[in-house]
């Protein structure tokens, strides 16, 4: 069982309303309910904060944070979008009928559910202003008190801002990208490792920074989506090359193209593995070895290696793990 909560908060009655928070947290219930194929990925609960007939209360978020940590799925994802607020005492996700900041549901009360939640997997994604404060021990600052089984992605650090644009948060709108493919493996799986690096390469060292913290054994897939490569053919790395360091040698018989060449022999075999070859290159598995393309590597009688993330995928085909 997997389970997700996405909260977003636009409307509140004392402190200024948002505009991109319900767009946030609709975009990524739309990507977690279903892996790239259709297929069902996670139950996903929406609330969300419209107008002043839609408020959503500090006692409705606590309930449905409960609720979500409850019971022993194997994986629960919390997702908030909407104001954050920060004190000497820590942070808060401020619900719509505050007044002021403390009066929005602390932080450490998100962390004490999941520190009793029976879940495999806890993942917390927070969008909002203070979001890197989650976790963070009151009485040591440097240090975050994590439970064994839990992840936390925060838009930003704990003395900054999370910023909107065109209607979307920018970290969300990231988190969106790299779920549909941007973050994902040769296998199509997306974790919240790759999601983190993903966005952390995206925004600049002037901008928010996005947060990361763990306390896990293994990365789980948050999604599936269609992998780059048929994993029929990526598993034949290991019959083309018989060790990761060696050399594959080519001639233009493996070349389909050959009016570069006196010697016009067909090897539909050795074309075949030319066809899977040039998808390797494409996904830098594999690279002609002193020649600019494959093409001039097979016309010219040269070879093609692996590159150090080929040898990586060669050695986890070699252990049955793909």
């Amino acid at each position: 069982m997997r389970k997700a909560l996405c909260v977003g908060i636009d409307s509140y009655k004392v402190i200024n309303d948002l505009h991109g928070c319900v767009n946030d947290a609709n975009s990524v219930k739309s990507a977690l309910e279903r892996n790239g194929d259709g297929t069902l990925n996670f139950d996903v609960k929406l609330i969300s904060a419209t107008s002043d007939a839609s408020y959503v209360t500090r006692a409705d978020l606590r309930d449905a944070v409960e609720e979500l940590f409850s019971g022993a799925p194997e994986i629960a994802v919390f997702y908030y979008s909407g104001h954050g607020s920060f004190d000497a005492l820590g942070g808060y996700l401020c619900t719509s009928e505050i007044s002021r900041p403390d009066e929005g549901l602390p932080l450490s009360d998100i962390m004490g559910f999941v520190s009793k939640s029976n879940a495999q997997n806890k993942i917390i994604i927070l969008d909002s202003c203070f979001s890197g404060a989650i976790a963070n021990s009151v009485n040591m600052p440097e240090y975050s008190v994590l439970h064994n089984g839990t992840t936390i992605l925060a838009a930003c650090g704990e003395s900054e801002y999370a910023t909107e644009e065109n209607g979307h948060g920018i970290f969300t709108s990231l988190l969106v990208e790299a779920l549909y493919g941007g973050a994902m493996n040769l296998l199509g799986e997306v974790s919240p490792g790759s999601i983190y690096s993903y966005i952390d390469r995206s925004l600049g060292a002037w901008e928010q920074r996005p947060v990361f913290k763990a306390n896990i054994n293994s990365f789980v897939s948050l999604r599936k989506n269609a992998p780059p490569i048929q994993i029929t053919e990526l598993r034949k790395i290991t019959d083309i090359f018989t060790s990761p360091y060696e050399e594959y040698a080519l001639d233009p018989t493996y070349e389909p193209d050959k009016h570069e060449v006196a010697d016009k022999t067909i090897n539909k075999e050795h074309e075949a593995i030319f066809a899977i070859l040039q998808k390797y290159v494409k996904l830098n598995l594999v690279v002609p070895v002193n020649a600019e393309h494959m093409y001039y590597a097979a016309i010219n009688y040269k070879s093609c290696k692996l590159t150090a993330q080929g040898q990586h995928y060669w050695n986890l085909v070699k252990k049955n793990t793909i």
